[in-house]
């Protein structure tokens, strides 16, 4: 064996690429948002256009994470493996050397495009590596510790980057480790036989383009007023576009979204309450960071430490919630984490230009952290309960789904929030306080009508869910616990 051969069945090579590749995809959900006030200022985005840098990514991963999963059963899992992982570093290294805003969305949109293809094949090459039992358990775990890790990571380097060289350099990051990842993908990964069946294409690009019509005009609205003909045009596109995939899945032979999931109020409550938990989670992030960086005057790296109260919180708290979940059920859990979150962006709405970091910052990141990570795991373990074995990867991919783009949509009508209130103001500073302690209300309020669909739709089940049952199932696409 040469010194650069590599043993193909060696486990540890097989994880080690896996958990790097689905680092790599965690840490572009957040990496970029210490680095927002700086793109702002060197791309010259508007306040409102600042929202498509997140929403672009998060919109064409989540949209097309279900045939991302579909295209990896019938193309073969480490075919499509290399192609997401090869569009996401291309566009990582565009993105990079974006000259204008229309480049670097773009870029952005082609990211989430590669994400929603190399990541589901990448967790369905893990679980078929690893025999059921012990090894898969472990797997699975690291996989999952990645994920509760990588959004706070992404924070932490997104602000060293940004603060000790460029913001570009969140993207370029990118370039090396998915260079090796499609040097190693084919001389270590597996590849899965090819399956017969069919695209829901038209599924596919109608929810996209729905969702993306209706972000659209949320932004449109709050740059140019509610009574503008784009505006009225977008929505309209949208709910039609949305309509058009609610037909199309009623017929499709093999619909990507099989609509007898949403048959069961629990689970159906379960996709709307992430939906909205997360859009809460999502406007703090992308609104905090902006406020931190404007009107305390903190540097990105400070603005990435700032966080920690929230991410490291989260992380540990779900450490320990199965752990509890099993002696008391996941019903109490539930209302008590989200009833936590809505606590601690009830008081971060408070903040004025005179707010200081400790306590009136840092504590109320804290309550959402143990709030946010209390809440997730029952709303994922109710999000795929009683589903067919034929549904399970199409109901473990909506969970991720409801989470991208519900934050997406749930941005776009916070940054009107924020707009509306900013617009008033006098003084740069002013303006940015009185936006962001807006959004954060509208935050506190996607997290109130949380509660009160877990209070209605949820209150009849006592959750209890074996730690089996949250082992991802082979078309699963990955869940995200942090930001």
């Amino acid at each position: 064996m040469g010194p650069f051969a590599l043993d193909r069945r060696s486990p540890t090579l097989i994880l080690a690429l896996i958990l790097g590749a689905y680092l790599m995809i965690i840490l572009d959900t957040s990496i970029v948002i210490t680095a927002l006030p700086s793109i702002h200022r060197s791309l010259h985005f508007s306040a409102t256009g600042l929202s498509w840098v997140q929403n672009a990514y998060t919109l064409t991963f989540g949209g097309l994470l279900l045939l991302g999963a579909r295209a990896g059963d019938l193309l073969g899992r480490r075919r499509l493996f290399s192609i997401g992982i090869g569009l996401f570093t291309s566009a990582s290294i565009v993105g990079g050397l974006a000259p204008t805003a229309a480049v670097l969305l773009v870029a952005r949109s082609v990211q989430g495009v590669g994400a929603a293809i190399a990541a589901p094949a990448a967790l369905a090459l893990l679980v078929s590596s690893f025999p059921e039992g012990r090894e898969r358990t472990r797997a699975i775990g690291l996989y999952s510790a990645v994920a509760g890790a990588g959004g706070s990571l992404g924070l932490l380097l997104g602000g060293m980057l940004t603060e000790w060289a460029s913001w570009r350099w969140g993207l370029f990051i990118n370039a090396p480790v998915g260079a090796a990842l499609l040097w190693l993908g084919p001389r270590v990964l597996p590849e899965t036989p090819r399956r017969t069946g069919h695209f829901d294409l038209t599924g596919a690009l109608t929810s996209t383009l729905g969702m993306t019509a209706l972000v659209y005009g949320f932004v449109r609205a709050a740059a140019d007023g509610w009574t503008d003909t784009l505006t009225f045009a977008s929505f309209v596109t949208g709910a039609g576009l949305l309509a058009l995939f609610i037909a199309n899945e009623r017929r499709a032979t093999q619909p990507i979204t099989p609509l007898r999931l949403f048959a069961s109020r629990e689970r159906s409550g379960a996709y709307l309450a992430r939906a909205l938990l997360v859009t809460g989670m999502f406007g703090m992030f992308f609104f905090l960071t902006q406020f931190l960086q404007g009107a305390l005057h903190f540097s990105p790296l400070q603005a990435g430490i700032a966080f920690l109260p929230t991410t490291a919180v989260m992380f540990a708290t779900v450490q320990v919630v199965p752990r509890i979940a099993s002696r008391i059920g996941e019903f109490p859990l539930l209302v008590f984490g989200v009833a936590t979150a809505l606590a601690g962006m009830a008081w971060l709405s408070r903040l004025s230009p005179s707010t200081h970091y400790f306590p009136q910052l840092a504590i109320p990141m804290a309550l959402l952290g143990l709030g946010i990570g209390t809440a997730l795991i029952p709303l994922t373990a109710l999000g795929i309960r009683g589903v067919a074995p034929d549904d399970a990867g199409a109901a473990s991919g909506l969970i991720n789904v409801s989470q991208q783009i519900g934050a997406s949509l749930g941005l776009s009508i916070l940054v009107t929030r924020f707009t509306a209130a900013a617009d008033g103001q006098s003084g740069a500073v002013l303006k940015l306080a009185h936006g962001v302690a807006a959004a954060l209300t509208g935050s506190a309020v996607f997290l109130t009508i949380t509660l009160a669909v877990v209070l209605i739709a949820l209150r009849s089940r006592r959750i209890i869910v074996p730690a089996v049952q949250l082992e991802p199932k082979l078309e699963e696409a990955p869940m995200e616990v942090a930001a």
